[in-house]
């Protein structure tokens, strides 16, 4: 939640004051929403919580008590409208859950709402803390592995010993605000307070009345975002449903829209015209193959069976394999199995970019039998499918190139006509960073 600075903020001057080269080797202690954030409030990301690790019911709630969490905020407290938020997205949630969503589908939203200025000063020192209101366990992934963070002293949550879920409660001294801010620091610090405190609002001067420099982060409509490849690790795999930030505004939009597009979505599934081609893919649900209008056969991640597999129904006709075997949201591409290389010299690389504007078709944590609705709830669900050129034989096998680099060099050709890059990540580094397994079918439903 956002709260206008007071002209106590005279004593601090603006961040963009601070010399970023001159503070090198220095300790910084910094707020995160409106210092390092672009955004003030802290709205969208309980809300991503309430629905990624919680349900779209959750999600309403938090949506419908969002005038009365604004009330609090302004006529109250801030450490009150946070506490609310906390209680609403978090309680009867499993903890592993709310971290699986914190290191899966935050950073992705967080990265693009990192403001420039702050950034640059935050970057150049040493030591970085961030000391934020909102819990921990919600920003930590995000604050050390994309801005390099040393530590994040945030609002610890209660968790039932028993259950391991979280009660909605925090633990003493509560949401760290005003002056806990400031214990928190001289905790972490002692007696050598940080070189240089940012924040933004009236209750971060506590914590920057410490430090040696403090710099206010003002509000401005002008702010830049810093650019995604500034921050310390690239942003490859993300989960979720949402593809736009679920402000307040957003968020309202998306609920109206739900009734609607899932009629609309049953439209589109079940009354579109079944097409000849066949696909192979990896698949977890028998269902989703009942229901998908391109026939689909399942690979079995046996080498030996899916490759007599291919050649059989190469032997009926033309075939079409994803040799990804999953998706990436991010414009990148990942490592090629290089089983269709094995089997056929007649190859033509088909490059397909998705456009979403409102829900993701795809999900790691989530379940798998929506996928195709998520995606067709979109008002405009967009592929566009372009066909390159037949391989030349002198790139296939039958001229002597090993399968690996004829999957290689396909996956170059596609990478260029989309603008994405290559990379060598594969389905289990996926599902490693954003499920916690390695993606296989007894992996993710406790099958043995």
């Amino acid at each position: 939640m956002a709260k206008s600075t007071t002209s106590a903020a005279a004593r601090f001057p603006s961040i963009e004051k601070c010399d970023a080269s001159g503070v090198r080797r220095r300790s910084i202690a910094a707020d995160l929403d409106g210092t390092l954030l672009i955004s003030r409030s802290s709205f969208p990301y309980f809300m991503l919580v309430a629905i990624e690790a919680g349900s779209l019911l959750r999600g309403l709630v938090l949506l419908l008590a969002f005038p009365l969490i604004a009330v609090a905020y302004v006529f109250v407290s801030e450490a009150l409208a946070i506490q609310m938020l906390i209680y609403i997205s978090f309680s009867g949630l499993k903890v592993r859950d709310i971290e699986l969503a914190a290191r899966a589908v935050l950073p992705r939203f967080y990265a693009s709402d990192v403001r420039a200025e702050s950034y640059a000063v935050f970057e150049a020192c040493e030591r970085k803390v961030i000391i934020t209101a909102n819990p921990t366990i919600m920003v930590e992934p995000f604050v050390k592995e994309f801005l390099g963070g040393d530590k994040v002293i945030g609002t610890e949550i209660e968790v039932d010993p028993k259950t391991r879920k979280a009660t909605g409660f925090v633990k003493k001294p509560g949401v760290l605000v005003g002056k806990w801010k400031k214990l928190g620091v001289l905790e972490e610090f002692g007696e050598e307070t940080p070189d240089i405190g940012i924040g933004d609002r009236e209750s971060d001067h506590d914590f920057m009345s410490i430090c040696k420099e403090g710099y206010m982060v003002h509000p401005s409509k002008t702010a830049k975002p810093l650019p995604l490849e500034r921050l310390k690790s690239r942003l490859i795999f993300h989960d979720g449903r949402l593809v736009q930030p679920p402000t307040p505004l957003n968020a309202l939009v998306t609920y109206a829209w739900l009734p609607l597009g899932f009629a609309l979505s049953l439209v589109r599934v079940y009354f579109n015209l079944p097409l000849p081609e066949r696909v192979v893919r990896y698949t977890v649900s028998r269902l989703s193959r009942l229901l998908s209008p391109i026939p689909a056969v399942a690979l079995t991640r046996d080498r030996e069976a899916d490759a007599a597999m291919i050649r059989a129904l190469l032997q009926k006709g033309d075939l079409v394999v994803c040799p990804e075997g999953t998706t990436c949201r991010e414009p990148y591409l990942l490592r090629f199995s290089a089983l269709f290389a094995e089997l056929s010299d007649r190859i033509v690389p088909v490059a397909v970019n998705i456009e979403q504007g409102m829900f993701h078709g795809t999900t790691v944590r989530g379940v798998k039998f929506w996928d195709a609705y998520f995606y067709f709830m979109n008002p405009r669900p967009t592929y566009e499918v372009t066909f390159l050129e037949r391989l030349p034989e002198e790139m296939t096998c039958g001229a002597g190139k090993t399968a690996i680099e004829v999957a290689n060099h396909v996956q170059k050709v596609l990478a260029g006509a989309l603008g994405f890059e290559c990379t060598q990540l594969t389905r289990k580094d996926k599902y490693m960073l954003l499920g916690g397994n390695d993606g296989k079918v007894e992996s993710m439903y406790g099958k043995k």
